[in-house]
C-alpha cells in the first residue's frame, strides 16, 4: 500500500516509523516548513516528524500552502493509496483529502466523538477522565467529524501528566494505524457514523487555560 503521510510533532513520529516497519511504501512525507529556532531565533529547525523522514531516506515535502493547485498536483503525482494524518498543523481542504484512491485518515488523540478538536490529550486530563484512547478516523470536511474506522481505549492514571499521557497514545495511535490500514486494504473495514450529539470539544491550550489558579487558605485566627 502506497502512503502519503502528513505530520510534525513527535507525536506522529511512531505512526510514521510504525508504517516504515511493518512494509508500507511510504511514498512522502508532508511536514510544516524549517521554523526559527534558538534563543536568539536565528537558525531554523526541522520537524521531529522531519528527522524520521530524512533517518528513514524518505522524501520529504514541506509546502506552505497545501492547500495550493501546485501542491495538490504534487501530491496527484505520487499516486498514493491512502494518505495518513496525524497532528499536521493545517486543515486539509476535501479535494487534497480525495487525492488517494481509499482517501485519507487521521489518527486523533481521543475516543471521538468525544474531545474533538487540537488539544484532546491536555483536555482529557483537566476534565479528570478516568478513560481515553485513539481513534482511526476517515477525515472529511469537518473538523474530527468522519467516520469511525477504529479505536482503541485506555485508562488514564490518577497521577498521569499530559506529557506521559502523549507518550502513551502516540504509541497507541501506530499500533491503531497500522491495524486498521491492513484491514482497510483488505477490504474489511465497516466506517461508523460518529454519534454527533455526543461530541465534545477540545480546543487549543489558551495562556488563560493554562495558568495555575492557586488555592488561598486564609490563617485561622488563634
Amino acid at each position: 500500500m502506497r502512503v502519503l503521510f502528513y505530520g510534525t510533532p513527535e507525536f506522529a513520529v511512531p505512526s510514521l516509523t510504525a508504517l516504515v516497519g511493518e512494509g508500507f511504501e511510504v511514498v512522502g512525507v508532508v511536514t510544516r516548513p524549517d521554523r526559527p529556532a534558538g534563543r536568539h531565533r536565528s537558525r531554523t529547525a526541522p520537524s521531529p516528524v522531519k528527522r524520521a523522514a530524512q533517518a528513514e531516506d524518505l522524501p520529504v515535502l514541506q509546502p506552505e500552502r497545501p492547500s495550493s493547485d501546485a501542491f495538490i498536483a504534487e501530491a496527484r503525482a505520487l499516486a498514493p493509496d491512502v494518505a495518513v494524518v496525524v497532528a499536521y498543523g493545517h486543515i486539509l481542504k476535501p479535494q487534497l483529502l480525495a487525492v488517494p484512491r481509499l482517501g485519507s485518515v487521521n489518527v486523533h488523540a481521543s475516543l471521538l466523538p468525544a474531545l474533538r478538536g487540537a488539544a484532546p490529550i491536555q483536555h482529557a486530563i483537566l476534565e479528570g477522565l478516568e478513560h481515553t484512547g485513539v481513534t482511526i478516523m476517515q477525515m472529511d470536511a469537518g473538523m474530527d467529524t468522519g467516520p469511525i474506522l477504529h479505536q482503541i481505549a485506555t485508562p488514564i492514571a490518577t497521577d498521569e501528566t499530559a506529557g506521559e499521557l502523549e507518550v502513551r497514545l502516540a504509541e497507541l495511535g501506530a499500533l491503531a494505524l497500522i491495524e486498521a490500514l491492513s484491514l482497510l486494504d483488505a477490504g474489511a473495514l465497516i466506517p461508523r457514523t460518529q454519534e454527533h450529539e455526543l461530541a465534545t470539544l477540545a480546543p487549543k491550550i489558551t495562556p488563560d487555560l493554562a495558568r495555575i489558579r492557586w488555592l488561598h487558605r486564609g490563617l485561622a485566627k488563634r
